[in-house]
């Protein structure tokens, strides 16, 4: 696990999440500033979420999966398809590059436009259980659009996940934004938070999107399409010791053997 950690592929998909999450932050929260010429649509903010989400998902998904987010974590720990160690290093990452992008967002942005820096918030006619429902939900629609479309096993045509995934995020934003703004991220909530101060109701955007990856995670990997790899193997993952290249022996050999003998069958058959 020690040499893994050292590993460059290693530091490398943790800097990718520190980076994406950076972008995704800036971009993200750029859009939905009030600038006194242009007040930000719902449809405008929407798009600039899924839009960023989408790219960052296009230039980074083969080098850390483009999680870019802790709930999508959450859900793959969860489901046993990442190691509770990189799990640990990608939210770290994802939290600091949030912070990082809400930063530099804040010194850009002349004071008069910056406001609140979009840190998500209850509407007045949400109550903190309603807001965590809605963020429940538009996050689990998330996490099972993400386990959805990167699913390995999946044989039919799957289109692009980069658009899809943007698109899921779109999604949640034409209806989260109404009741809380739209977080699905907690570290998209975190950064701003940070840089401003402000902690309101913070729990809900933790809570809400914590959970909602969670049943997602669960509903898709245990209900909907059920592992292939055993529970050993499963608890291997977890602990960072699977070697990914003695299951694909393993599974070529599972092959092989079907074949062997289906051979035989229709020989005896002959």
């Amino acid at each position: 696990m020690l040499k893994d950690l050292c590993s460059g592929a290693f530091l490398r998909a943790v800097l990718a999440e520190f980076l994406g999450t950076f972008i995704f932050v800036l971009f993200g929260l750029g859009s939905a500033l009030a600038w006194p010429s242009a007040l930000p649509t719902i449809l405008q903010i929407s798009l600039a979420f899924g839009l960023a989400i989408g790219t960052l998902v296009q230039v980074i998904g083969h080098v850390s999966g483009a999680h870019l987010n802790p709930a999508v974590t959450l859900a793959f720990l969860v489901g046993s398809q990442i190691s509770l160690i990189k799990s640990i290093f990608y939210i770290l990452a994802q939290m600091i590059g949030a912070v990082a992008g809400a930063g530099l967002l804040y010194e850009l942005t002349p004071s008069e436009v910056r406001g609140n820096l979009a840190i998500n918030s209850i509407n007045e006619d949400t109550s903190p259980g309603q807001a965590v429902a809605v963020e429940l939900f538009i996050t689990m629609q998330l996490v099972l659009c993400v386990l959805g479309t990167t699913d390995s096993r999946r044989t039919d045509n799957i289109g692009t996940p980069a658009l899809s995934i943007g698109l899921s995020v779109t999604l949640g934003h034409l209806l989260g934004i109404y009741f809380t703004g739209c977080s699905m991220n907690p570290a998209r909530s975190f950064g701003p938070a940070v840089i401003m101060g402000l902690y309101s109701y913070h729990w809900v955007f933790w809570v809400g999107p914590m959970c909602g990856a969670i049943f997602g995670s669960l509903i898709y990997n245990y209900l909907l399409v059920p592992p292939l790899k055993s529970p050993l193997d499963r608890l291997s993952i977890l602990q960072g010791s699977f070697d990914p290249e003695h299951e694909r022996e393993r599974e070529e050999h599972r092959k092989q053997s079907v074949e062997l003998n289906s051979f035989h069958k229709s020989m005896e058959k002959v």
